[in-house]
């Protein structure tokens, strides 16, 4: 059994190519009144392969190899024009809750500093 990984890295990275794109993720840039967006996306791209060959008294010769890939896709934002301005849109702005726990240490230690305030009367 011989293993070409030339050929399999090949065909990787063909296919990572092929659907790694924002057009498969998000969707085409398109237009939205007069602005015109375009969808941003992060990819994170990992290969591993191994493969060896070896002698056994009791199976006798042997060989084997493998491969895998991963690919992680993230819609992070949209780059948005119109007429000469440009800017980017994103995707991860903290709303809502994220945003209120994101400010909790800050709240107590506000309320702390409150409560060590003298009262006047």
């Amino acid at each position: 059994m011989e293993m070409n990984f030339e050929t399999m890295l090949q065909r990787l990275t063909e296919f990572i190519q092929k659907e790694a794109k924002t057009e498969t993720v998000i969707g085409e840039p398109f237009a939205l009144g007069g602005f015109s967006c375009v969808p941003v996306i992060r990819i994170g791209v990992g290969f591993g392969s191994g493969g060896g060959a070896g002698d056994s008294v009791k199976a006798g010769k042997g060989e084997g190899g493998g491969a895998a890939a991963g690919i992680g896709i993230d819609p992070i934002g949209f780059l948005v024009t119109k007429d000469d301005e440009i800017s980017f849109v994103s995707t991860h702005q903290n709303k809502g809750l994220s945003s209120i726990f994101e400010k909790v240490p800050e709240l107590l230690e506000k309320l702390v500093a409150k409560k060590k305030e003298p009262v006047t009367a």
